[in-house]
């Protein structure tokens, strides 16, 4: 099941995507479950937004992938990389991205998202998919020279625009090898596979909860492959995830 946030006539609902139709649900799906109304609009008649506004985090996960950590010339970590992004980087599919001012060194990362359904803490690996509401696409973008110079990641992945995510978010998936495709102006830049984490998404789970207390609609990054590079202004990135579809955001600076 896909479920969408979308807009129509200046107001937000969620929906369920079933084809090229929006079935609009009563209330918040992370809090009263799915709900469906019956009242239907064309999927091109309403405008998506962000599937998910995090409650209270984004837990990122560095180097997840072995090519990706030595591109950068680092190592693998020894145990999950993590860090956070703040729920005010997020924009959803079609939304400009403002590149910011700070840096002139923005680099794209394709990304499976993690998106939890309930409450949890300390979730045992082989009990993940019982906190897991679903999946979407996402864009980890980078500032590398603020990562550099900054010794700590807050800026350089934390600054608004900083985390698209979409289009929807896919509630029955396997994300064990899934194929992950990033495009930059229609160029294939990123060609990857989730089967290639060092850390599988059930570790991911494991690991974030044994440190954090995760909410509903909190985002796991479970990393990127190999292939990053930088983005300009007027540049479009698509992700593309199996299973799910496409992520796709404009690059813009003042």
């Amino acid at each position: 099941m896909r479920i969408a946030r979308c807009v129509l006539d200046a107001e937000p609902f969620y929906a369920v995507v079933e084809g090229e139709e929006v079935v609009a649900l009563s209330g918040d799906p992370f809090f009263h479950g799915i709900q469906p109304t019956g009242t239907r609009h064309a999927l091109e008649d309403v405008r998506l937004v962000a599937p998910i506004i995090p409650r209270s985090k984004i837990v990122g996960f560095g180097r997840n992938y072995a090519e990706h950590a030595a591109e950068l010339g680092n190592e693998v970590p020894q145990s999950p990389l993590m860090f956070f992004k703040p729920n005010t980087s997020v924009v959803g599919p079609g939304e400009p991205v403002r590149l910011p001012a700070f840096s002139e060194e923005v680099s794209y990362e394709g990304e499976l998202a993690v998106v939890i359904g309930r409450i949890c803490k300390d979730v045992p690996a082989e009990s993940a998919e019982d906190v897991i509401f679903g999946y979407t696409c996402a864009n980890d973008l980078t500032a590398r020279d603020a990562q550099r110079t900054d010794g700590q990641w807050a800026r350089a992945k934390g600054w608004d625009g900083a985390c698209p995510l979409g289009p929807w978010i896919e509630t029955e998936l396997d994300p064990e090898d899934l194929a992950l495709q990033t495009e930059l102006d229609g160029e294939l830049v990123q060609d990857g596979s989730t089967s290639e984490m060092i850390h599988g998404v059930r570790a991911l789970v494991a690991q974030a909860s044994a440190a954090f207390t995760l909410l509903p609609g909190d985002v796991l990054l479970t990393g990127t492959p190999a292939g990053v590079g930088l983005v300009r202004d007027g540049q479009r990135v698509s992700v593309t995830i199996e299973g799910i579809g496409t992520l796709t955001n404009l690059f813009t600076r003042d």
